[in-house]
């Protein structure tokens, strides 16, 4: 196990629930912060809560990505490099394929997938100079469909093929890389959902233990400040979603997929329904920093 203590981490989505949080444990084990995230006031906030001169904030969009690598060169100008990377941020949409705003699509593939390769792409020079890690993050998505999701589902696996590729491009390298892998984690996203759309309230509480149990945000943060200090090549939150990793096969197959469509055929024109209700594709959180 590696100690954090002086090294510099760089985490996108830092203002806000995992990565917030992720850096406040890192900063009290002794880490140097580069932050970004759209929302330039609560960045403000979380370095004013840390305090001292170990964090730098940076207002930037993970899918601009001259904005993220001048983010990186100010990290380094600072602190003299960057040792490890989160590329944690990451949003959601809401509907079907035929529910869903076009735009809330291409804006979560953006985000959640071309967001991580602008993240990596800025910061992995300094990163292979160190000898650093990279941690992408995925999902439980990457290793299991789910309706509604289809945008989400899409970008997180892509996200993890993006660290298994990267991991095999940076062998001998001594850069190691790994993917983060969570289940239900108690952040606005998932509060935003539940409250959004009765359905999928609905399709969650259908989930058999333990798929339908949501995750504190500070064990999240836990797994992942575990995950930097190892190095590890996956990081669960919580421990079981690995088994889902192997178990991929048997949820792809038809007597999988033909139960949980079962379900779907009823829940999905329900879910549109709120959808084109509500007027949106994305929680008003999401919807409130785009505009912001």
């Amino acid at each position: 196990m590696k100690s954090v203590n002086n090294q510099v981490v760089f985490i996108t989505g830092g203002a806000h629930g995992i990565g917030a949080e992720a850096a406040r444990r890192l900063h009290r084990k002794g880490a140097k912060l580069v932050l970004t995230d759209l929302d330039e006031v609560q960045l403000k906030a979380v370095a004013d809560e840390l305090g001292g001169d170990r964090v730098l904030t940076v207002a930037a969009d993970v899918r601009d990505l001259e904005a993220m690598e001048a983010a990186a060169a100010a990290g380094i100008e600072k602190f003299g490099g960057i040792d490890a990377v989160v590329a944690n941020a990451g949003i959601a949409s809401y509907g079907s394929v035929l529910g869903v705003d076009p735009a809330a699509f291409r804006q979560v593939i953006d985000v959640n997938l071309v967001g991580v390769f602008n993240t990596v792409r800025a910061t992995l020079p300094s990163i292979i100079d160190r000898r650093g890690y990279v941690l992408v993050v995925s999902s439980l998505a990457a290793f299991t469909a789910a309706p509604g999701m289809l945008p989400y589902d899409a970008s997180k696996a892509g996200a993890e093929h993006l660290a298994n590729a990267l991991r095999l491009e940076l062998a001998g390298r001594g850069v190691a890389v790994g993917s983060a892998h969570m289940s239900w984690i108690d952040t606005a996203l998932v509060r935003d959902t539940k409250k959004d759309l009765s359905t999928a309230a609905e399709m969650l509480a259908k989930l058999p233990w333990p798929l339908n149990k949501t995750t504190s945000v500070g064990a999240c943060a836990d797994a992942f400040v575990k995950g930097i200090e190892k190095r590890s090549v996956r990081v669960y939150c919580p421990g079981w979603v690995g088994a889902f990793r192997w178990l991929k096969p048997l949820l792809s197959s038809p007597f999988a997929e033909a139960q949980i469509g079962k379900q779907a055929g009823e829940l999905m024109p329900r879910m549109d329904a709120e959808v084109a209700a509500l007027g949106r594709s994305t929680s008003s959180y999401t919807k409130g920093i785009e505009k912001g």
